[in-house]
Formats: structure tokens, sequence, C-alpha cells
């Protein structure tokens, strides 16, 4: 079955929505679980969460970065154009229930994955504090849909071009001092790059603050027969696919996961730079 893109945007360089005809994962989808697609024959099969869902016109929306040659090849489809597989939902939920105040992390593509809990969070009768941030202002995906669910959106930039001049950790220090006297924080989530992730369990860990991540290990089939998306949850081996990809924030061993993650780096390069020559487009 192929699925064909009904709706593309260029959210901001190098970052592209498409909206997807893929009824059964549309009809099935939960916050927190992912697909995976595979664009012709010969490509590999590439994990993306779903941002969006339309049951009645049976769609997803994806919003994904351009890394490397798949992705790189994904950007260049337009409208009318077909995805060859869109395998899921895969993976687990998001725990979504009334905890009280949760204060909702996103970084970089981060908070396209974060978007659809910050939805669900917010219906479901919590206090919901958002806080997206990206290296730039032009960088920003999604700004004006969050702040449009009604929750408190704190923006950060690292060169201060909108927002507060720095990282998203910052302003989450910032609001933990805030929320101090006032019932404090219920919960945490975060999803971005890992090293951001890692710095937010730094900061709730001493705190004591349940923080939940949503982890983008190294993975190929995502039904956990491969093991390739193996992270280590306090000391023990656990498949992403399957066993998350939400974790406890306080048990990752993010130093593991970011040093699988840059395994494939120079593999990457090499294919994305092979991939433009020949199909003549810009790296």
């Amino acid at each position: 079955m192929i699925h064909k893109i009904i709706d593309k945007k260029d959210l901001c360089p190098g970052n592209y929505l498409i909206e997807v005809e893929a009824s059964n994962v549309a009809q099935r989808f939960q916050p927190g679980q992912f697909v995976i697609i595979r664009i012709d024959e010969k490509g590999e099969r590439i994990p993306l969460t779903v941002a969006d869902f339309n049951t009645q016109k049976g769609t997803i929306t994806l919003i994904f970065q351009v890394v490397g040659k798949s992705t790189k090849q994904l950007g260049i489809l337009n409208v009318g154009d077909v995805v060859l597989d869109c395998v899921g939902p895969l993976g687990n939920p998001s725990e979504i229930k009334k905890f009280g105040r949760v204060i909702c992390v996103g970084g970089g593509t981060g908070i396209a994955c974060i978007y659809p809990l910050i939805r669900a969070l917010a219906d479901t009768g919590n206090e919901v504090i958002s806080v997206i941030g990206a290296r730039t202002a032009s960088l920003l995906i999604l700004e004006n849909e969050i702040t449009a669910l009604g929750s408190r959106t704190c923006v950060a930039t690292d060169d201060g071009s909108k927002g507060h001049h720095g990282f998203v950790t910052d302003v989450l220090m910032n609001l933990l001092d805030e929320y101090r006297n006032s019932g404090g924080v219920d919960r945490v989530i975060a999803i971005g790059p890992p090293v951001m992730m890692k710095a937010v369990a730094d900061i709730t860990k001493p705190r004591q603050i349940k923080t939940i991540v949503s982890l983008n290990s190294v993975m190929l089939d995502g039904t956990g027969m491969c093991g390739s998306c193996r992270v280590f949850i306090d000391g023990e081996m656990k498949l992403a696919c399957i066993d998350g990809p939400e974790f406890d924030a306080h048990k990752v061993n993010f130093e593991d996961l970011i040093s699988r993650l840059e395994m494939f780096k120079e593999k990457e390069s090499e294919a994305i730079n092979y991939y433009s020559s020949k199909a003549g487009v810009k790296k």
C-alpha cells in the first residue's frame, strides 16, 4: 500500500512538514507513538514521531529535519508524490492522565514530538507549561500551534533572537524556582537532542521531580527483532522501539546513548554527499 503526500510545508531551513495518507495509523495512533517509513523499495527505514493525525481524512502529519540521505530524499518529495511504506503506530503510548502541573520541554524537532503530548495533557485537565527552544528564531517550529492550545509558552534561543537568550534548561530552572512556593511541579517531560534531555534530567533529579524523556536511539526494524535501538535504563538493557520510546529520565544512561548516536555520523555524511551529487540537489 502506497501513501500519498497530500500536504507539504517548509517550516524553516531544513525542516519540513508532510501530511500523508495512512488511515490505519491515524485510526489507532496515540500520543508518544511513532511510525517507520520507507520511501521506495531501495530506501532505508526511517523512524518518525507522529506530530498530528486526522481520523476523518485518514492522514498523519510528520515533521522531520534533513540530517542524512533518506531525510534529504524525503524532503525533495512534493504533494502528490508517494511513500511506499508507513508502518505503525509503533512504541508505547505516553502516560496521559491528570498529574497536576506539567512542564513540557521541546528542543529542535523534539518540539514536533512533544506537541501532541501538550495537547493531550491539556485536554486531560493538567496545567501545562511549554518550553520550546532552537538555535535561532528562524528554526523555531509550532510556536503558534502550541500557544493556541492555551498553555503558558516560553521560548528560548541560543542566540537570543527570540525569547530567552540561552537554553531551554535555563528557562526550566527559572520555572521550577517560580513554582516552588505555589505547589511545585508534578512532572517534567523533555524531548529533543540527547544532550538537552540529559541536562533536563540533571536539573530535575536532585529536586525529585518525575521526568520522562523520549529516546531517539539508532533504530532499524522498530519491532524489537534487530536490537539496534538498545538503551540502558538503570543498568538494564531495553529496546527503545518496544520498551519505549519513553523512559524515566533519571535512569537513562545518556553517555551510552550519545556515544551510539555518534557511531554513524561519518557514514551519514558520506551518504548524503553521494546522493546530492547523483541527484543534482543542494547539500
